[in-house]
């Protein structure tokens, strides 16, 4: 517990803020260096005072030097103290928040005997987390690279013992938290330079597109020319032979965080990594005979790398693609044929903004709704774009929709609607504020309506509900891995911690993620930190789930840290986008 003068207070914030960064070396050193923390848009913040005699100490180590080295606690590493300053668009970005607003109010309204919620004593697990997070990083020529996805020796390695895009963005995070840039500068530089690896981009006799990023790569040692090499693989080895559609979004999100962390802008402004953006970018927004902005993928593309039914236009890689583009809108220079693409960024998030929250998004009015609908409508008025059948409705659907929530549902096509629930889409729906803050609302309202069935007794639901018996056969072939409530077939997966963590924080509900948080300790250490847990309540170690994997420690100390200082959110999240407004009100959100 923290002392008894250890307070809570509020206080005026200055735009020319500098926070000072301790790698969150513990609540020893947090009381040592008092944190400042930005809570909402009317520029107010809360801090933690410090005892006089820790303020004492605190100012003869500044006397030995800026950078004294400091052990942390939590990861039994020295690490650098360093200062960050925020600039007034960064800071102003992520005052903008009406969630940051909301949770300053819960701040001021706790009582000073509550003052004990907000205060984080380390939790034991988090050193453990730390150092089976460094036993996972990768080297290239002496430098690190990234990590790889599992450590588990008593299977056979298969590709875990590989770097893969997806899964390394949560270590990315944590060691941008951590202040560690170094090893997410090196990853996205290898990656950019995969990118233009052009002659290993085939499959049979055909050649993949330009701006295909690879799934996953690792490093061997070359004895012949005595150094290492990097082996990518752009899908030719994946199961099923699926390209990853997420690499490029992810890369592109990654460099944005990097760049928010750091305030190096020069990594994101190299001819390479400009280079890098645009050519994924043209990938996605060639023309074609689409006649929707959402991006068509095959079945496999994503997280859900397995055969589940995700074909069409997937929640999850339409809500990366929105945040990507925006991501890139603001790290493209406009100069030369720059100027066009951003043009064309720019009518793209705005008609995909509007497809998805007008056609995706599902409450109980919508469901009724489309409950409702009338078939064969042949009209520029038509309700029924999509001539959706009212009888394909699942009956689970009706009682699992409360009266209070909503969400972005898993796949919107001709004549289909995947009713599922799908996490990682709609958390970075929220993320990117491709959400509007009604729908961002709601989906937290489901969370917290849904409780059990969503977050059950190990956080969280990859998809909802399952695939069972004839259904089961057919949408996933009869996958032995994706049997009922296991995998990627309702199974729990710990490494979505961190994206529901970032996801209550942006909407002002932090003891939400607190709680859940809080599941997942009880047991993911004990139970050797497992790729994901099987049943309907996540109960069981998954059947074939690997352990010790990396981003479920990963995300777990993403969601731990951004708990202990919620400014790590501004790296990841973004506003509401001022520049592309696309009216509507909720209740008519099929109605036009």
């Amino acid at each position: 517990m923290p002392p008894a003068n250890n307070l809570f207070v509020v206080a005026p914030l200055s735009l020319d803020l500098t926070v000072v960064e301790n790698g969150r070396a513990g609540r020893d050193q947090m009381n040592a260096h008092s944190r400042d923390r930005v809570v909402n848009r009317s520029a107010w913040f809360y801090i933690q005072s410090s005892v006089e005699g820790q303020q004492q100490q605190h100012h003869q180590q500044q006397q030995q030097g800026t950078l004294e080295q400091i052990a942390s606690p939590l990861n039994g590493q020295p690490r650098l103290q360093h200062t960050r300053t925020f600039s007034s668009d960064y800071l102003e970005g992520l005052l903008s928040s009406p969630s940051i607003r909301s949770l300053a109010s819960m701040i001021a309204e706790t009582p000073r005997s509550d003052s004990s919620m907000l205060s984080f004593e380390p939790h034991p697990i988090v050193g453990d987390a730390w150092r089976h997070l460094r036993k996972a990083i990768v080297l290239y020529s002496g430098n690190p690279v990234g990590t790889i996805a599992a450590m588990d020796s008593s299977e056979e390695a298969l590709n875990y013992n590989q770097v893969f895009f997806r899964d390394f963005v949560p270590s990315a995070l944590a060691f941008l938290m951590n202040g560690e840039p170094e090893i997410v500068k090196n990853f996205l530089k290898k990656g950019v330079r995969l990118q233009s690896n052009w002659e290993k981009k085939r499959i049979d006799n055909f050649t993949l597109g330009k701006g295909a990023m690879p799934a996953s790569f690792k490093v061997q040692f070359d004895a012949a020319r005595n150094h290492d090499v990097i082996i990518a693989d752009f899908g030719e080895s994946a199961i099923g032979r699926v390209a990853p559609v997420d690499s490029g979004f992810w890369w592109i999100i990654l460099l944005r965080a990097y760049s928010k962390s750091t305030g190096d802008h020069i990594l994101a402004e190299t001819p390479e990594c400009q280079l890098g953006i645009k050519l994924i970018l043209n990938l996605c927004l060639s023309e074609g005979f689409d006649t929707f902005p959402t991006l068509l993928c095959a079945d496999g593309c994503c997280m859900v790398d397995r055969r589940m039914g995700i074909y069409g236009y997937p929640i999850e890689i339409q809500a990366l693609f929105y945040m990507a583009l925006r991501c890139a809108r603001g790290m493209l220079k406009p100069e030369g044929d720059s100027k066009e693409l951003l043009e064309r960024i720019e009518k793209r998030l705005k008609a995909l903004k509007y497809h998805i929250r007008s056609y995706f998004w599902l409450d109980f009015e919508q469901l009724n709704k489309v409950y409702r609908y009338k078939t064969e409508e042949y009209s520029h008025t038509a309700v029924n774009k999509f001539n959706v059948i009212p009888d394909s409705i699942p009956n689970w659907v009706f009682d699992f929709m409360p009266r209070k929530g909503g969400y972005f549902i898993g796949n919107v096509s001709p004549a289909r609607m995947d009713f599922r629930w799908f996490c990682l889409g709609n958390c970075i729906a929220i993320l990117s504020s491709l959400a509007t803050p009604e729908q961002e609302a709601g989906i937290m309202d489901l969370f917290e309506e849904r409780w059990e069935e969503l977050i059950g007794e190990m956080p969280l639901k990859i998809a909802y509900p399952a695939l069972e018996n004839h259904e089961w056969r057919l949408v996933t072939g009869c996958d032995p891995k994706n049997t009922r409530w296991s995998y990627h077939n309702g199974g729990s997966w710990p490494v979505l911690i961190w994206l529901f963590t970032a996801a209550c924080i942006k909407t002002g509900r932090p003891h939400i993620a607190e709680r859940a948080v809080e599941l997942l300790e009880a047991r993911i250490a004990k139970d050797s930190w497992p790729e994901y847990y099987d049943g309907k309540l996540g109960r069981y170690i998954g059947k074939q789930a690997r352990k010790l994997q990396t981003w479920s420690i990963a995300g777990y100390l993403v969601a731990k840290m951004m708990l202990e200082d919620p400014t790590n959110l501004g790296i990841i999240a973004l506003e509401e986008d001022i520049k592309v407004k696309v009216p509507m009100p909720r209740s008519a959100s099929w109605m036009f």
